[in-house]
């Protein structure tokens, strides 16, 4: 698949977008990627486009939405440089990848952070429900509140976009829905009705 296909798929709204796509290692990683669990589209550029569709589902001013595409386009794009290796070497996380791809283009830090902590509630959860850790769960989610800082809100709407794809288990974002008080709970809407 060529550059200009994947413009055609991904369809960018704007030259920022559009940007990316002309970045030969960002278009390999759109193209990496098997149907596996969580993600049974496979490839990157298929989970993006879901992610937007979700975004579009959702009640939001135009800025929002900018900056929740822009997360979308680069957050697991650089998961075919991951390090993957045991112990894992956490600075290579395709996370901290994608960061230090965005920071060439936006000098908004906390954009920055809500890109490289977006599985960091994802992290909490499974601390709390899967070890039983729970006050390191909430030292982690207190420390990933403060570095998305006034970006919360967002960080949950990516959170719940992200999530709510594949076959993705749905039970992170229920706990983080019912269990952080300072977000404002939303629900997509699809056609007339709120999910």
């Amino acid at each position: 698949m060529n550059a200009q296909q994947l413009t055609a798929l991904l369809n960018p709204e704007t030259s920022l977008e559009a940007s990316f796509l002309r970045d030969e290692e960002y278009l390999r990683g759109l193209i990496w990627g098997v149907p596996r669990y969580g993600h049974p589209e496979g490839t990157i550029w298929r989970h993006i486009i879901e992610i937007n569709q979700n975004i579009d589902a959702l009640p939001i001013d135009p800025e929002t939405r900018r900056k929740l595409r822009i997360i979308s386009f680069v957050h697991d794009t650089f998961k075919h440089v991951e390090h993957r290796g045991n112990p894992r070497d956490w600075s290579k996380h395709h996370s901290v990848y994608a960061r230090n791809f965005l920071a060439r283009y936006v000098d908004d830090p906390l954009l920055l952070n809500v890109v490289e902590l977006h599985d960091e509630a994802y992290y909490c959860w499974r601390l709390a429900h899967l070890y039983g850790k729970l006050s390191e769960a909430e030292e982690r989610l207190e420390a990933l509140r403060e570095r998305v800082g006034e970006y919360w809100q967002l960080y949950y709407l990516f959170f719940k976009c992200d999530t709510s794809t594949g076959d993705k288990n749905p039970a992170p974002l229920l706990w983080f829905e019912r269990h952080v008080k300072d977000i404002e709970v939303v629900r997509f809407e699809r056609g007339q009705t709120a999910i």
